[in-house]
This record gives C-alpha cells, structure tokens and sequence, in this order.
C-alpha cells in the first residue's frame, strides 16, 4: 500500500505538536536541535503519537533550515539535524506509520526574509530529507502563498512522492493578501501537491468554518491540522486549554467537510490525535458535499483625494520636497515657523521622518496632521522598525482617517545606533512588503485579506540609496520596490553632479518620478561625520575640501554650503523634475534659500492659498 492509495480508500490521522510536548518537558530551545542532542525525546514523542493512533508522523524538522538553525549558531548542522531527524521517525514507526519529511514556512515569523534566500535554504533542507529515504514532504504554516507555491514548484521538481501542503490563515477563509482559500488550495493543486489543506492559527470551529467555502478537488486530497484552541497567556507562557475530547466531536465536522488526513498542531497531544481517531473510527471519506460560497467583500466607495499627488506632479513640472523632521523635544515654536517658511517660498509638500537615526521625535503624525491644518501638504515616512504587523496595520488605518496619504516605505535605522540602543527593532516586514501592505489598503483589504470596508489611497514613495560602487545592482533592487507598488522615489543625498548623471543613466527605463536627495552641510565637522559614520552617505573630495576651506566660519560654511548645493541642483534639473532637500539641524533658511532658487531657475511662479488663511 502506499499513502495515496490509503488517502483514496480511507481517512488517515497525523500526528500532533512536537514542540508543545517538548516545551512542557522544560526545553525551550531549538527543537529542532533535540534531534542530535536528545533523540531519545524526538523518539518517545513520535512513538506517543503512533500508540494513540496516527498513521502519518512527521519529522522533527519544522525549522531545521538554515535561516531559522541561525537564530541558535546551529546554521551549519542541517545536514547532520535533519538526517537524524528522519533516523529517529523511521525507528519509531518501526514500519507502522509513514514518515513525512516535515519543512516549516519562514515568513509570519520576526523577520521577513528575501525569497531568493528561502530558496536556497528550502533546497539545502529538501535534498537532506530526500537522501534519507522520507514517504513524502509535508509543507505546513504557510501564511505567505508565494512562498509556498515557490518550494512547491522546486520540491515538484526533485521528487515524485507524495507532498502535502497546508496554509495558515490570519482569517478565517481567507490568506494573507485576501486570497480566498478554495482559490490557494486549487492553485496548489494545479502545482502538483498531492494532498492540500490547513494547519495553526485556528481550533477546529474555524477550520470547519473556512472549510465549508472549499469544494473537492479532482486531484488532491483535504487535509486539515487545527490547533487545540486559541492559546491563552499567563506569566510569559502560552498554553492552550480545551479538553481533548472536543476533538472526537469535530473530528467527524471536518470529515464532512472533505477531509480525509487529519492531525494536530499548536497545543495538541497523544490525548487529542486518540480523540481525532475515535472520531472518525467506521467512517469513510466522503464523495460529495455541498460548498457554501464565501460571503462577497464589501468596499465602501470613496472619492479620491482633492488635488494631485507628488508623483502625478512630479510628472508634469518641477516639484520640490523638503525634509523637516520633527523636533526631539516639545517646544514646537521654531518648527512650525520653519514650516510656514518654507510654504510660503513655494515648496510642494514637507516630509517627515520617523524617528530618523533611531532617535526618538514627536511623532511625525501628530507634526503631519499640524502641517495639514496650516495648507501644507505633508509626506509622512513609515518604518518598519517600530511597529509589528498589527501595529502597522493600526498605524495605517489611522494615516488614512486622518487624511494623510502620501507615505515614504523605508526599513529604518537598526535600534542600535540610537538613543536606546537596547530597544528592540521589529521588522516583521521590510520596505518591500510595507509598500504591499498599503497598496491591498488601495484594493480595501488588510494584510491578513480581511476587508477594510473602503480602500485607502496611498501613494507610496520608496527610498532608495545610488551611492554604491554598482548602481546597475542597487536599481534591481529599485525595480523591486516599483514592482512592489512604489509610485515615486526619493533618493539619499548624493553629493556629486557625476553621481547625479550616472544615476539618470541607470534609470533611464523606469517610469516612476526621482526625486533628487540633496543636503545641505552646515560645517566641516558635519560633512566628515556624514561622510565617515553614516550609512548610505559618501562625499566627494571635492566637497570635504571645499567646506574644510570654510573652517569654523558659520557664515563662510553657510555659503559653501549653499554654493555646493545649488550646483547639484543645476545637474539634478537638468535630469530629473524632483527635487527633495533635507534640512540640516532645523536649518530651514538654508532650505528656504534653495527653494527660491529652483524657482528662479525653473521659472515655476508659487502657487499657494493666502497665508492670511494658512497661517492663522
């Protein structure tokens, strides 16, 4: 017999939790390590889950890849983790249950991760599972469908054994992105999984649920992997409480639904796999069911924005965009006369950081929405440092009901070289997926698919660094944020006209407008410190020589200054319609200056409302 031709005939129990049993016997650690520091812990686990009833167990290799073995130093022992792992599952199973080579989705974790390096990392684990003689692969907590769709495509190819693959969903019913899971199971099937279903996040009840939207498939089987119930939290531990018996009752819910291999996840144990066992003893796959569709997303519609965008500008004429950070401390007097300077000389928008250089700042929000009140159109920088998924996704439903919507998607500055060097940086996502996130905001739906009930309308500006040595690879990476969603570019300050040129040249087929980073030095001091001690920053010798000229004279470096920057600004025009200045420690009337400038130069008269009405 083999284990598809058992699916086809019959329903088939999996295994449940190998990290929930592990944790209570004390170990919090890689689990993954056990498999050569404790085997015999690996081994007593799966022969718990075989007595009570599995037909299907998995290998203790969830997170036995490189990316996720580095977290603990274990990055270079995959091959030797994952070899015994599978050693000890076929010693347990003794030939009575089959032995699935278990691979565990990396994004939804800490950290977002390129998929080029998850693919370099899902083969290395792959081929370690495949040279040990597995029955099958089992991709399981999934919550990013192209990741899984990705390894599925590279696992098709190298191996003709059964493959199971299970999503997680943030929803129920629906996948990260508003992807609807009957579409991600067909979409799996269509890629040769032989077995498609759901594993974490949900108890049964929701997976029931979510199930009951997904019609059988001609080619794949159901599977399904609840966790024992939504996790409660005491004293920095999560523990799950349901009573195992729930499960012989919802075992025969999810068999309705089509199920034919089930297991457990999260906080499951021997106790609820006996119970999903019982639940289905004497009972046989069914042939048919009746779907019930999912219930339609409802958008409210909503009228776009009064007046033009800074990229829908920046495609028409000159546009110019200041940086004016927020202050660090809270007397905000000099930073709203600087900003109403800078209005009144003719600038398109202020843009704020957020907490630039890891150094706190009141919140450039609360300055936004300050800006907004006086007629100034704001751009607001978003990073991914301080705020997790849900705390982003809160942050952006608030940008949108306070009407602030054009953001800069940036990373951001590690936490290190802050004020608060032990604080913690997040970066559950990168600039790459914050700038998805907000374009599903457009579409009106949330990262996890659920529906917002309007759409957002953000335009997204990406940043982006030219001074490297090989700015052809640094625009691939550009091209990657466009493709992304990005609608326009602000780039870091560049201090040579040569640069300015060569990056003209390199972009010369993208679409999108580039605003030029150009920022004023205010003494000698500043420009070696920018020059030496802060990334994505090079200056010219040129200019390190020219404001060492100026020595300690303020107003001799303030002119240099002035001069080196209107200098760049006639190359950047010549090249590019966007201009983006940064303010040098609040000093807006050198910025007010440059401004005027690049009118005179463009001839562009300035056009704003009274500041008998703005500045009130």
């Amino acid at each position: 017999m083999s284990l598809l031709t058992d699916l086809d005939e019959k329903i088939l129990i999996g295994d449940g939790a190998m990290g929930t049993i592990l944790y209570s016997h004390g170990v919090d650690r890689s689990f993954d390590e056990l498999n050569i520091t404790h085997p015999e812990q690996v081994q007593h686990v799966h022969e718990a889950y075989i007595h009570a009833g599995a037909n299907i167990i998995q290998t203790n290799t969830y997170g036995a890849n490189y990316i996720k073995l580095a977290r603990y130093g274990l990055e270079e022992e995959v091959k030797k983790i994952n070899q015994a792992a599978v050693r000890i599952a076929k010693k347990a199973s003794l030939g009575n249950a089959y032995v699935l080579g278990n691979i565990g989705g990396i994004h939804g974790g800490q950290n977002y991760t390129e998929l080029d390096e998850i693919k370099r990392s899902f083969r290395e684990q792959l081929y370690c599972l495949l040279l040990e003689g597995v029955n099958g692969l089992i991709l399981e907590t999934y919550y990013d469908l192209e990741e899984l769709t990705t390894v599925l495509e590279i696992a098709r190819e190298e191996t003709d054994l059964p493959i199971i693959t299970n999503v997680s969903m943030h929803e129920p019913g629906v996948l990260e992105g508003g992807i609807t899971l009957p579409n991600a199971l067909k979409q799996l099937e269509n890629l040769g999984a032989d077995v498609v279903g759901v594993n974490c996040r949900f108890g049964p009840a929701q997976m029931v649920t979510s199930l009951e939207t997904v019609p059988l498939l001609d080619k794949a089987y159901l599977a399904a992997y609840p966790n024992a119930s939504l996790p409660a939290y005491r004293d920095g531990v999560l523990f799950y409480e349901n009573e195992p018996d729930y499960f012989k009752t919802t075992a025969k819910d999810l068999r309705d639904q089509g199920v034919r291999l089930l297991g457990g996840c999260c906080g499951t144990t021997p106790e609820h796999v006996r119970a999903l066992a019982e639940g289905v003893k004497g009972l046989t796959p069914i042939a048919e069911k009746e779907v019930t569709l999912p219930e339609p997303i409802e958008i409210i519609p909503e009228a776009a924005p009064a007046g033009k965008t800074l990229a829908e500008l920046a495609k028409e004429r000159h546009t110019i965009i200041v940086e004016l950070d927020a202050p660090k401390h809270l007397d905000m007097t000099e930073y709203v006369e600087g900003a109403k300077a800078l209005h009144e000389a003719g600038v398109d928008a202020i843009t704020l950081a957020d907490n630039s250089l890891a150094t706190p700042r009141v919140s450039n929000v609360a300055v936004a929405t300050i800006l907004q009140n006086l007629g100034i159109k704001p751009l607001v920088h978003l990073t991914c440092r301080d705020r997790n998924l849900i705390g982003l996704q809160a942050h952006l439903m608030g940008l949108h009901t306070l009407g602030l919507n054009e953001i800069l998607a940036i990373t951001g500055d590690p936490t290190k070289i802050g004020d608060f060097p032990g604080a913690t940086s997040v970066f559950d996502v990168n600039s790459f997926k914050l700038i998805e996130l907000m374009k599903k905001g457009n579409e009106g739906l949330s990262f996890s698919g659920k529906s917002l009930r309007a759409r957002t309308n953000f335009n997204v500006a990406a940043a982006f660094n030219p001074n490297v040595a090989n700015v052809g690879r640094a625009v691939q990476r550009l091209e990657r944020k466009i493709a992304s969603g990005a609608d326009y570019i602000l780039t870091q300050p560049i201090y040579s006209k040569e640069k300015i040129v060569e990056l003209k040249k390199a972009t010369a087929q993208i679409d999108v407008p580039i605003f030029v980073g150009i920022m004023p030095l205010t003494s000698t001091r500043n420009a070696e410190f920018l020059h030496n001690e802060v990334p994505g920053i090079k200056l010219t010798d040129e200019v390190r020589e020219r404001m060492k000229a100026a020595g300690a004279d303020r107003e001799k470096s303030t002119a240099e200054s002035i001069a080196i920057s209107k200098e760049l600004i006639d190359t950047a025009l010549e090249h590019f319609n966007g201009i983006y200045l940064i303010t040098p420690f609040m000093r807006y009337d050198i910025c007010v200056e440059l401004v005027e400038y690049i009118h005179e130069k463009t001839g562009k008269p300035v056009e704003h409302e009274s500041s008998a009405t703005l500045l009130q």
